[in-house]
Order: structure tokens, then C-alpha cells, then sequence
């Protein structure tokens, strides 16, 4: 039968088709899962955001869920952990220092690289996927470039990379898990001083900061129980704080349970509750009704510290420098015998007197690293001597606010010795004042070292690496 359709012409001999300009050559397919995590780096890198309050407003505003909101989750806050092994290793594969990388390719990069090294999906899938976001964001020759670089990184495994790349763990241990684990190596080397060892331990305190943490709760004293909080939510009653509750990671937003929203209930890590439990202990002798949390936002310890005094006919003073996080205070102690006062917790202008005294004194944050996937990577270490000062000047506030005999507990989420026990000792020098030994307002909490301060530990504890010292005042 004869086919009588028009024949498509012929090219003429040696021509070309037109090339492509560069750019985009074709949309990418939709990746919903991947986008949100790629525009979370994006926003910490242009915007020092924080990632977990970044990504969990994409999700919503996309209303992406299910599967798509755990890939994304994984990969985004994987990525800001990991953030000191995958430069280590696109370094190497792309030939060049990430610094001299687009930023946009090197934040899509680091996705490529944290699925081939830390997950389970497919080495094809990684790498396409990457490649075709960065032809969206940033043009065709640059996904070349990408792809080139993602072909090179899945050529080893994560520990064959590390074996390659790390420093030899035998003559330099701290620079070697500080590789391992994805840790600046000046953070390494502030766990290894505090713990007293560069193996097993500290391996395992670098360890525990890339382990996805549970979610913690506190029971309001006077509300509910912790027991009832746990049938109500299905969580476990936590091992030492009185009045906590943990729910296994993943179980979905902690602030849509009926507990939480109605205020009976809050998020909080049990180390910030064994903290600010810490300061009710010692004993008293004379008024015990006048309490102060002096660094009280955004009111998590306030807020406990409050249902306590509140129950016993006291008051606490919450005092807050920045008119929003006062607000927060306000908002979770709104039925609770607390007063809050905007000002510089060094220079309240408040009367003298007070029976009991918490300094939660803001901090490099060293010791929530895993509930903070990028804060890692945003402290150096020259924010340390300024921070110190602040501390200082904080506690010695304290030590001026309590009356003779008062307790001041000074809490902070960092294990830095410069933020800890230099901090204490040089105010204990200055003022007098008696460093109780604050491991006996821990009960049951075990492994708290020699004292007289209390260090807790993610790997050893489970919770953050919170730091609290106990003085009376002289």
C-alpha cells in the first residue's frame, strides 16, 4: 500500500540544528519534597534563618505531607548537620573550594551528596533529581557541572569518603570525628576538653547530635500529671523530670495536641526542666515566695518556675529585654502568678531581695546542636569572649538581686568551659558567694561527674547538654 503522506524534508548536508541557549532546557518536573528543602538552605545561608522554623512554614504553605514532609524534613535538616563532611567531599569531587561554587548549585549539591552518602535512595534518583533542580535554578551548564560532581561523589560510600578525607584518627582524633560527625573541629575540641577523652565518648557525644532527637513535654504542675499527660498523648513519662513526657521523633507537631494548646502543656527539653527545677532544692532558711527568672524569654522555665511559686501563695518576676520574647512570656504564664518586666537583665531597676534567682543566660547554644541543625556551623569561636562577658555580667546581676542565704542557679544550654566554669568561678572569686554542689538537685539523674556544676549530655542522658551551677549568696 502506498503511503501517501508528506515526506519531513531532509536536512541539508553539514548543517546543524540551532543550539540551545544556555538555560533551563526543559521545566523541571515538580519536586515539592525536594524544593522545600533546597529553598530551607537557601533561606539560612542568605538569611541566617533557622531551619526548623523555616521548613515547617514551607510545608504548610504547601501543604505538603505524608512521605513528601518526611523526605523533606530528612533532607534539609540532614544537609545543615552534615553540612562539614558534604563540603569536604563536593571539594574534592568538584576540584575547586565551595567558596568558589554558585551558591545556589552548592546548596542543591549538598542535597545530592547528604542522599547518596546518608540515604537509601537510589544513586539514579539523587543524582537526577539534584541535577534537574539545579537546571531550573541555575541553567544547563551549570547542571552539567553538577552532575559531573554527583557522579564523582557516588564513586565511595560515606566511610570509604571518610577514610579518604578525615585526618588519621590515631595522630589527630579530634580532627578525625570532627570529620566523622560533622562538627567544626573547634566544637569538637570544646566536647573532648569538657568529657576528658578523644574516643569512644566523644565520638559518641558528636554522634548523638546527628541522632533525630524525641520530642519532650512538660506537664504544668497544678494542671496535670505527667502519668496523664502520657495516656492523653501517648508518650512515656520521661526518666528524671517529675513533670515530663516523651513523644518518639516524627510523631508529628507537638503544638496540635489538645494538651499543648490549651496550656496545660508545653514543648520542653527535659535537661531546661531539670534545670530550672534545680533552682527550687537547696533548702531555705526564712521567706521562700519571692522568685526571678532574669533571661525569662521566650518562657519555657518561667512558665514552670511560675506554676511552682503560683502554687506555694508566691510570685515570680520574669524580666525580658526584647519587647516580642516578653510577649511570649506573657503569653504561656498568663494564669500564673508572674510578673514580666521589659528590661536588660544586668540592669532591671528591680528592689533587691529575692529568695530564689534562675540566670538562663544566652549562650553560643552548643549543647541543643541537635534540635538546631545549622547552629553548628553558625558560632565560631570568637563569639565566645563576648558572650562570656554578657554571662558574667548576668550573674553578677543574680548574685546582687538575691538576698543573703538566696539561691541563684546559673543555666546554660552549652557544655564551652568559657561559658561554664570559667563563667562561675570567676564570679564566686568576686562576690563570695558558695558554690553548692548542684548534683544533689539532679535526683536519680546519673553520670553527673565530680561537681560541684552539673553537666548533662544528650548521649548520656538524652537530653541537651545543659549546664547548671548553684550558688547562695553570702
Amino acid at each position: 500500500m502506498n503511503d501517501h503522506r508528506p515526506r519531513r524534508p531532509s536536512r541539508p548536508r553539514g548543517s546543524r540544528p540551532p543550539q540551545r541557549r544556555n538555560g533551563p532546557a526543559r521545566p523541571p518536573a515538580q519536586d515539592p519534597a525536594r524544593m522545600a528543602a533546597l529553598e530551607t538552605l537557601r533561606a539560612v545561608r542568605e538569611r541566617d534563618a533557622y531551619a526548623n522554623l523555616t521548613l515547617p512554614a514551607l510545608l504548610r504553605q504547601r501543604k505538603i505531607q505524608g512521605r513528601d514532609a518526611g523526605l523533606a524534613t530528612e533532607l534539609a535538616y540532614g544537609a545543615c548537620r552534615a553540612r562539614g563532611l558534604l563540603d569536604a567531599v563536593i571539594g574534592e569531587c568538584s576540584g575547586r573550594p565551595v567558596s568558589e561554587v554558585d551558591p545556589t548549585t552548592l546548596d542543591a549539591l549538598r542535597l545530592g551528596v547528604y542522599q547518596l552518602l546518608r540515604t537509601r535512595i537510589p544513586d539514579h534518583a539523587a543524582v537526577a533529581s539534584t541535577v534537574d533542580m539545579v537546571r531550573g535554578e541555575a541553567g544547563s551548564k551549570l547542571a552539567g557541572f553538577a552532575n559531573a560532581v554527583l557522579r564523582r561523589a557516588g564513586e565511595r560510600d560515606e566511610q570509604q569518603w571518610i577514610d579518604e578525607l578525615a585526618p588519621d584518627r590515631a595522630k589527630d582524633p579530634v580532627g578525625h570525628l570532627a570529620l566523622r560527625y560533622a562538627h567544626p573541629r573547634w566544637v569538637a575540641q570544646a566536647f573532648a576538653d569538657v568529657l576528658g577523652d578523644t574516643g569512644d565518648e566523644l565520638a559518641a557525644a558528636l554522634a548523638a547530635d546527628d541522632a533525630r532527637p524525641a520530642v519532650h513535654l512538660t506537664a504544668r504542675p497544678g494542671e496535670i500529671s505527667a502519668d496523664e499527660l502520657a495516656a492523653i498523648t501517648g508518650g512515656d513519662p520521661a526518666p528524671y523530670s517529675p513533670y515530663g513526657v516523651h513523644l518518639e521523633a516524627g510523631s508529628g507537631d507537638p503544638g496540635d495536641l489538645e494538651p499543648v494548646r490549651e496550656g496545660f502543656a508545653a514543648v520542653q527539653d527535659e535537661g531546661s526542666q531539670l534545670a530550672a527545677l534545680a533552682l527550687s532544692k537547696p533548702e531555705l532558711t526564712g521567706p521562700d515566695s519571692r522568685w526571678l527568672d532574669l533571661c525569662a524569654g521566650p518562657g519555657g522555665k518561667a512558665a514552670l518556675l511560675g506554676a511552682l511559686v503560683t502554687l506555694d501563695g508566691g510570685e515570680l518576676d520574669a524580666v525580658e529585654q526584647s519587647e516580642h520574647r516578653a510577649d511570649l512570656v506573657r503569653r504561656v504564664t498568663r494564669d500564673l502568678s508572674v510578673r514580666v518586666h521589659v528590661a536588660d537583665g544586668r540592669e532591671p531597676g528591680l528592689e533587691p531581695g529575692y529568695d530564689r534567682v534562675l540566670v538562663d543566660a544566652p549562650c553560643t547554644g552548643l549543647g541543643a546542636l541537635r534540635r538546631r541543625p545549622e547552629a553548628r556551623w553558625r558560632r565560631q569561636p570568637s563569639d565566645l569572649p563576648e558572650l562570656a562577658k554578657l554571662q558574667r555580667s548576668l550573674l553578677l546581676s543574680a548574685v546582687q538581686l538575691a538576698r543573703p542565704g538566696g539561691i541563684v542557679a546559673y543555666v546554660v544550654c552549652s557544655p564551652h568551659l568559657s561559658e561554664t566554669e570559667g563563667v562561675v568561678s570567676d564570679v564566686v572569686r568576686r562576690t563570695g558567694a558558695e558554690q553548692l554542689d548542684a548534683r544533689e538537685a539532679f535526683p536519680g539523674v546519673p553520670q553527673l561527674g565530680d561537681g560541684p556544676g552539673v553537666q548533662l549530655w544528650p548521649h548520656r542522658h538524652g537530653t541537651d547538654a545543659m549546664f547548671c551551677a548553684l550558688l547562695r549568696v553570702a
